[in-house]
């Protein structure tokens, strides 16, 4: 009688690190090749433009990392105007859709207003403008600037497309897209669609399928952020190292403060006062804030955000949909209400000007009103511009705090993200629409994954 054993085993398979592990790596591993290639020091200075020559790895870091950006903005067109168009097409499925709408605003301008006081406060504490060792030498006035007047007539599409021409500088003629234009043509659109009713299922038919289309190239731009990671983090390290960090260390100081207050604080107490777990939010949305670090774009980061707000955060897709895209072109706590209001007060500390109370309170109002000058792109110049022309503040304080943005800009994209997730869950706390066994699902090895069908509604519980 035979009673040999089979003995043979499986082999093991290799499980790659989750997603949010991966951008961990490679945030380590940024800083890390950002500091060898900094001290390798630059290859010379170019004689003919006087400026320095990055030593080869330098050059690597900023063309993988400006490489990631370039593919996000190529896709933000067509994601904004295909993704606004879909959701307000989907309120039509959603009873007190117009409700909805308004609160979603109304907490918007909330948190907003919030973020902003604490900005105040912090720049009258800290006085980043009175302790700083940078020099009137590196006042400037960048090349794009904004005003209430640009503001309003930037609102006006100059065509379909949003597109717009600029001058290179060397007699050739570039183009870029005004995402606020577009985010004007998309909601336009989007009503027109509600209101035509049937006849317009057809066009409503290609947006959705376009929008998975558009969606499914986007993740392949998504998988490469861990990499994209190494040469963004890296490249700003090399490029500004600490002593930029040194001169403004009190503003830097000033503004993540204020965003750590924000995301650790005020978030938090949100959370709570609506019965709402802190840790199951922030381990739900943590992909997308992660991914926010890293790419400094609120609308490159949009689908992710989506994503977890349904599929772990337990918001409907129908009011997902609509939230998150408005929310990730108007919905700026980092850029729009922290950064500009500590900014401004830098300014005017460092050129000796004093700020009346009505001052403060305009620095409120184009924070809670003008965030959506920023457009959900990389930087905040716009908006900051736009806050110190309304204050009439020199425009050459802008050049003092160039040195350091991207490095800033990390951590205003994230607490952006963050709020943009936080309020729709909030809206739909209120409105009895949560699903509350999805926000308090035990979270997977990967709090996200891949979903292109818009039209079906998310599992009730995290797989």
């Amino acid at each position: 009688m035979n009673t040999s054993v089979n003995t043979e085993t499986k082999p093991t398979r290799f499980r790659t690190p989750s997603f949010g592990v991966q951008v961990l790596i490679g945030l380590v591993l940024g800083v890390v090749l950002g500091l060898v290639a900094r001290s390798i020091g630059a290859d010379g200075v170019d004689a003919t433009t006087g400026e320095v020559d990055p030593n080869w790895l330098t050059e690597t870091l900023s063309t993988i990392g400006g490489t990631f950006v370039t593919l996000l903005r190529a896709v933000v067109p067509p994601l904004v105007f295909l993704a606004i168009v879909a959701s307000i097409a989907n309120l039509r499925d959603v009873t007190g859709a117009a409700r909805l709408a308004w609160r979603t605003l109304a907490w918007f301008a909330i948190t907003a207003l919030i973020a902003v006081v604490i900005g105040i406060v912090l720049g009258l504490v800290l006085q980043p403008g009175d302790h700083t060792s940078v020099t009137s030498d590196a006042a400037s006035a960048p090349s794009t600037t904004g005003s209430w007047l640009d503001f309003l007539t930037g609102l006006v599409p100059a065509n379909v497309l949003g597109l717009e021409g600029y001058d290179n500088g060397d007699g050739s003629v570039g183009f870029s897209f005004n995402v606020l234009q577009i985010l004007v043509v998309s909601i336009a659109v989007g009503i027109a669609t509600l209101k035509v009713g049937e006849a317009a299922d057809a066009f409503l038919g290609f947006v959705r399928s376009a929008l998975a289309v558009v969606q499914k190239v986007l993740w392949w731009i998504i998988l490469l952020a861990p990499v994209a990671t190494v040469g963004l983090l890296g490249n700003a390290v090399a490029s500004y190292g600490w002593d930029a960090l040194g001169s403004l260390g009190m503003f830097t100081v000033a503004v993540y403060a204020g965003l750590a207050l924000v995301v650790a604080g005020v978030y938090p107490a949100l959370l709570r006062i609506h019965g709402l777990s802190v840790r199951q939010f922030f381990s739900g949305a943590w992909p997308a804030i992660s991914l926010a670090f890293v790419s400094r774009s609120s609308i490159g980061t949009m689908p992710v955000t989506e994503s977890v707000t349904e599929r772990n955060l337990g918001v409907p897709r129908s009011y997902a949909s609509f939230a998150v895209p408005l929310g990730a072109t108007t919905k700026m706590d980092g850029c729009a209400s922290i950064y500009p209001a500590i900014s401004a007060i830098f300014v005017a500390q460092f050129f000796g000007l004093d700020l009346s109370v009505t001052d403060y309170l305009l620095i409120a109002f184009v924070s809670v009103i003008g965030s959506a000058a920023t457009a959900g792109v990389t930087g905040a110049t716009v908006m900051l511009t736009l806050t110190l022309s309304t204050l009439g503040l020199p425009l050459e304080g802008v050049g003092l705090l160039l040195a350091i943005d991207p490095i800033l800009d990390m951590g205003r994209t994230a607490v952006n993200v963050a709020g943009q997730a936080l309020v729709p869950t909030i809206v739909a706390k209120r409105e009895g629409i949560l699903d509350q066994a999805t926000y308090d699902a035990p979270r997977g090895r990967d709090a996200w994954r891949e979903d292109v069908d818009a039209t079906r509604e998310p599992a009730p519980a995290l797989a």
